[in-house]
């Protein structure tokens, strides 16, 4: 029986169609081009998946290209960060490049555009070239400058690269037309001057050239074959054409292949704002730690939240590449972890919320380990020592000191199992002065140790509660995370600004206890505590101090909100 093909997506059929018309196949390259002015997210990992994915397929190289044109703006620490979280994400690049290797060439090509006539120095105020750009429904006027002789040109180029003049003094602009029906191709910018140290070039340069102008320009020079983009650049692959065509009558011998742009849409995804410049503004503002806050939707958030590689790639795939903007419920991403972290995470006990039960007829000063799997249903988890003792902790809410029928757990006059250990039955309680309830009271049977295989072990009961020995248990702190954001489309109301919807609960620490193989936990490591979800262990933990993140609950809490 054949393997079923899965269809092809648009981007595919794209490509298939060019090799049918005759490129050749070695000719494919891709690359996936950030700009380095702050940290990848959840969104960008479509786009990652799209690039990488089609050179895994066609075994053709991809790049990892950063765009760092705006010194005033980029960093080292976001080109280490992007790197970073790449690779983690299992992509390998075939050269790491940076569009400021271009600057020489980008530089030398527009001093061509000028001697052709496709370029000009410009000397208006940026307000005054706003002005005179028009709007979609009134084309722009020519600025005085526009017919300024090449002669002129060139000098004023050459003196705004000597660092001659002052910022916003004078600019590069291409000469196209200014009454285009798409606004873009008005003059568009090609330079500005910079006085701003570059992260990799340092004082070199005092002028930087444009996104438009040097993103197609270094597709060219790295012979992309397919520059593949998200749908907000539409409007700029006319601009991006005519770049290409212009530069590509100067090096055509040099780079025979002239790139093609085409566009996908956007991940956009519910409770959740994906624009850098927010991102930036919750971490300015302190409302979460920084840009690896687990309620980030930055993959550095994600990953030490608990995130896995498998789960992200899974659920990219599942959205799948479309041509139209849609937004993805968060809750299918949060199903993907959890589907993931079923198959590979080992399974313990912890009490997030404890109260005592003291076993009265178990001995006093006595204990014993109990051997436990770390998983019920599959093999090759393995097993582990789990202390058991007179006085234990369960969770408060397993225990009602009266409920009906419905309710499995513990309740008094009613018998229930202890996961990997013995029934127990509720007898009575004591209570605080508020009417807290502090201790139960309980007493077991001590035939019904799990695994005992006695006629009493092998009774029904409808409970099983989770627990840790008191005096066995070890002390950790856990950080409950909740959506970042209490509004499904936080910045998608005009009159009210996003930081407005931001989740004054997402955040709550708590001391928890857990059963002593826990103790050993490494950074990164994840696990479910049995019926209360998935955790993973922060990169804040030490030998001393574990911390825990809660990475998903075992059920979506929020689809009955």
């Amino acid at each position: 029986m054949t393997e079923e093909k899965k269809p092809l997506n648009f981007l595919e059929q794209i490509i298939e169609e060019d090799l049918a018309n005759g490129m050749p196949k070695e000719n494919l390259r891709f690359r996936f081009p950030p700009e380095p002015n702050g940290y990848l997210h959840i969104g960008h990992t479509k786009a990652i998946g799209i690039s990488f994915g089609l050179g895994e397929k066609y075994n053709a190289p991809v790049n990892l290209r950063f765009d760092d044109t705006n010194p005033a703006k980029e960093e080292q620490e976001y080109v280490d960060a992007i790197k970073e979280d790449i690779a983690w994400l299992g992509y390998k690049w075939e050269n790491e490049l940076y569009s400021s290797d271009y600057f020489q060439q980008l530089y030398d090509w527009a001093v061509l555009m000028i001697k052709d006539g496709k370029a000009y120095v410009d000397s208006q105020t940026s307000e005054a070239m706003r002005e005179q750009k028009g709007t979609p429904t009134r084309v722009g006027t020519n600025s005085p400058f526009r017919d300024r002789s090449v002669e002129e040109n060139l000098q004023l180029f050459q003196d705004m690269k000597d660092g001659k003049f002052n910022e916003g003094e004078h600019v590069l602009r291409a000469k196209i037309d200014m009454a285009d029906d798409n606004m873009l191709m008005r003059d568009p910018l090609m330079y500005r001057v910079l006085y701003k140290e570059h992260h990799r070039t340092g004082k070199d340069w005092c002028i930087y050239p444009m996104y438009d102008w040097t993103h197609g320009e270094s597709d060219y020079m790295e012979q992309v074959s397919h520059s593949l983009c998200s749908l907000e650049f539409k409007p700029h692959r006319k601009l991006y054409n005519w770049f290409r065509d212009n530069v590509y009558e100067f090096s055509k011998n040099e780079y025979p292949n002239p790139p093609k742009q085409r566009e996908f849409s956007r991940l956009n995804l519910s409770y959740t704002v994906m624009s850098k410049r927010k991102l930036m503004k919750l971490v300015e503002q302190g409302i979460v730690s920084g840009w690896d806050d687990p309620r980030m939707p930055t993959i550095s958030g994600l990953r030490r939240r608990g995130y896995t590689p498998a789960a992200i790639k899974s659920f990219i795939e599942t959205v799948g590449v479309s041509k139209r903007e849609n937004v993805i419920d968060v809750s299918l991403l949060e199903f993907k972890i959890r589907e993931d972290l079923n198959k590979t995470a080992k399974r313990v006990m912890a009490v997030l919320d404890p109260v005592k039960v003291v076993i009265t007829n178990y001995p006093e000063g006595d204990g014993e380990m109990l051997d436990a799997n770390y998983n019920d249903y599959e093999e090759g988890f393995g097993t582990r020592e789990v202390p058991f003792s007179r006085e234990i902790y369960i969770e408060r809410e397993d225990f009602r000191e009266e409920a009906n029928k419905k309710f499995f757990r513990l309740k008094l006059g009613k018998e229930v199992r202890l996961k990997n250990a013995y029934f127990i039955t509720a007898n009575s309680c004591t209570k605080d002065d508020d009417g807290n309830i502090t201790e139960i009271q309980c007493t077991y049977d001590p035939l019904t140790k799990s695994g005992m295989d006695t006629e009493e072990s092998k009774r029904k009961v409808k409970g099983t509660l989770h627990w840790v020995s008191i005096k066995h248990a070890i002390k950790a702190e856990v950080r409950v995370y909740d959506r970042l954001f209490n509004d499904e489309a936080p910045d998608g109301h005009k009159d009210k600004d996003f930081m407005e919807f931001v989740n004054p609960s997402s955040l709550e620490t708590i001391t928890a206890y857990l059963e002593p193989s826990l103790q050993t936990a490494k950074i990164g490591e994840r696990f479910q505590f049995q019926r209360l979800g998935y955790f993973n262990v922060d990169n804040d933990s030490t030998a001393e101090n574990l911390v825990f993140n809660k990475t998903v609950g075992l059920r979506d809490s929020w689809a009955k909100k």
